[in-house]
């Protein structure tokens, strides 16, 4: 109660007359004192906060612009808060950064997103190599002798057809995969080798699929904001989401080592525990 109340004065007077009087002081609106103040994800996320916050319906606007805009959205943010481009030249290229790290992590997510909701398809092509190529890149000394076989099990697969265990994840938690085993094809092999181990195993590619899933909520969420906000300059893209995915692939399998669960039963419970390791991390900005 006591804190919903702060929040409405706070955003409805207090900042507002603060803005006011810190520009009185310095001479410099609160886009320019956040850019003399902070760096990397700290200044992105405030100037973000900044522009959502603003009355003025210019700069509510500037954290929805697409990418083909952000020039002139820039200069439209300059003519509102009267700044001038010569008294203060960086201002232009330090804006034009911040926006496209937000307008770039709100497009990933849709990309994401697009791609999640598209089913693995056994009448796709397309699907069916990528599934058969994520065989071949695991098991390169294995013949696969039938589509329908339980040789799945032996990469970590539920049944005898792969495309039962997509549904929640779609053809997303296959190229995740296949991302993995084709960029870091021997630490694939390790961790294959190890989720097989006869008191700590895992199912791998089921393992994989979950992983999907949770950097797929860690996106969605926003948690992953400070990390791509932080290493990535430019525009985040579907690359950065790929190796993040291989990163969480990496460190759970160390994490479920380190942890030695009694049995795979309490998976649900370490995922979780892992899951909230990796959001604190990844929330110290």
């Amino acid at each position: 109660m006591f804190i919903s109340l702060w929040e409405f004065f706070y955003g409805h007077f207090f900042r507002f007359w603060m803005k006011w009087l810190l520009r009185q002081m310095t001479g410099k609106c609160e886009l320019q004192r956040i850019f003399d103040t902070y760096v990397g994800a700290q200044r992105t996320h405030r100037i973000e906060n900044s522009l959502t916050y603003s009355k003025n319906k210019v700069l509510q606007k500037a954290t929805l612009v697409v990418q083909s805009e952000v020039d002139r959205c820039v200069v439209d943010i300059m003519k509102e808060k009267n700044i001038n481009p010569e008294k203060d030249a960086s201002f232009k290229i330090c804006m034009k950064a911040c926006l496209l790290q937000i307008s770039g992590y709100k497009q990933l997510y849709l990309d994401v997103e697009s791609v999640r909701k598209k089913p693995y398809d056994s009448d796709n092509l397309q699907h069916e190599k990528l599934l058969l190529k994520l065989w071949n890149l695991l098991m390169p000394t294995k013949k696969l002798k039938a589509r329908i076989s339980k040789q799945w099990a032996d990469i970590g697969f539920q049944g005898d057809d792969p495309k039962t265990d997509f549904r929640g994840m779609g053809i997303l938690g296959l190229i995740n995969l296949v991302y993995f085993s084709e960029n870091y094809t021997s630490e694939a092999h390790q961790i294959l080798l190890r989720s097989n181990h006869p008191k700590l195993g895992y199912s791998y590619a089921i393992v994989g699929i979950n992983l999907t899933e949770m950097a797929y909520s860690l996106l969605k969420s926003e948690a992953l904001k400070f990390h791509l906000y932080n290493f990535v300059p430019g525009i985040p893209t579907m690359e950065h989401f790929h190796q993040f995915y291989c990163y969480l692939v990496y460190e759970f399998d160390k994490f479920w080592f380190e942890e030695k669960p009694e049995s795979i039963m309490y998976f649900n419970v370490y995922r979780e525990k892992f899951h909230e390791k990796i959001k604190g991390l990844l929330l110290d900005c």
